[in-house]
């Protein structure tokens, strides 16, 4: 049964484990010929000491070591298979190193992830800043719309924007993400500049699917009450690109982050409609697998990324990002 295997698996793991121990106790009697010393570093007692090496000479049917009033000495059998004892246990403490060492330093591979559209006017430039200031890290981007696991693509951390669910993953809050009403000078001029929101019912909107899906606005008039709006249009996206190009070419009117309509509304490309009114923000998270353990190469990017999203930060992203 699934049980019974379970526990044979426990067993073995526990078996092994032991082994390796009494290897290292046996490596270090050896080396101190001193069973007292080695019950000292391993904080227990020497009679546990002579028991472990009696149980290994008694599993392999052959005598270790000779035990005398002057201390210890190998046989011939003993000094063969200290040779290899001490190989396996130096190989394993320099596994442990290994991990350690990379854990507590930033070097190594970092995979991130991002949405599309804020991975290629937000994350990027400020990987590559990481980057510059971490020679030792090699950083691997990947963006997608849908939803990722972390876990199952081996994300080391992902940049997420929204109410986050509840899960088990480590999460971090780094700032908020506004978003804005904006279309271009040509469409106002033809269509009207809408005054309040109901106006909205009006005009021609530019639909972000994966947020807007049942095509309706939700804003805060100029009182701070909140305001649902029924919005109708003729094109529907799920990128954020294609609704500012919309925009730019005077099809309607788009929701969209600031990040993303900086550049246009400093160029005049669009401008920004109904500015009393607010729509929601969204919270922005660096999210990775686990709040335990976490690698420095991840607490380093997320101390890096600290602050980065106070106030108007939308404001320093590179031009043309």
């Amino acid at each position: 049964t699934r049980k019974e295997s379970s526990a044979a698996s426990d067993v073995y793991k526990r078996q092994a484990m032991d082994r390796l121990d009494a290897m290292h106790m046996f490596v270090r009697v050896v080396e101190t010929s001193s069973f007292t010393k080695v019950a000292h570093e391993f904080a227990t007692t020497q009679p546990t000491v002579t028991k472990q090496i009696a149980a290994m000479e008694a599993r392999l049917k052959v005598r270790l070591l000779n035990r005398n009033t002057r201390g210890v000495s190998l046989t011939e059998a003993g000094a063969l298979y200290y040779e290899k004892c001490k190989t396996i246990v130096n190989d394993v403490a320099e596994a442990d190193k290994v991990v350690q060492v990379r854990q507590t330093q930033v070097q190594g591979q970092l995979r991130i992830g991002s949405s599309v559209a804020f991975g290629r006017r937000v994350l990027i430039p400020l990987a590559l800043e990481f980057m510059a200031h971490n020679p030792q890290v090699q950083v691997d981007l990947s963006f997608e719309d849908r939803y990722t696991d972390l876990v199952a693509n081996g994300i080391d951390v992902a940049l997420r924007l929204g109410k986050l669910a509840d899960s088990s993953l480590g999460a971090r809050t780094l700032g908020v993400n506004p978003w804005v009403l904006v279309a271009s000078p040509t469409y106002l001029r033809k269509r009207g500049t809408p005054r309040r929101p109901s106006d909205l019912k009006e005009h021609a909107t530019l639909i972000y699917s994966s947020v807007q899906g049942n095509d309706i606005w939700r804003l805060r008039n100029a009182s701070g009450e909140p305001v649902s709006v029924a919005v109708t249009g003729r094109l529907r996206s799920n990128n954020l690109s294609a609704l500012l190009a919309a925009s730019r070419s005077h099809m309607g009117i788009a929701a969209l982050p600031r990040y993303v309509a900086h550049d246009s509304l400093e160029a005049g490309r669009v401008v920004e409609v109904l500015k009393t009114c607010r729509l929601p923000e969204q919270e922005i998270h660096a999210v990775y697998p686990s709040p335990r353990l976490v690698p420095q190469k991840v607490q380093s990017f997320i101390a890096f990324l600290q602050g980065r999203f106070d106030a108007e930060w939308w404001e320093t992203l590179p031009r043309g990002a």
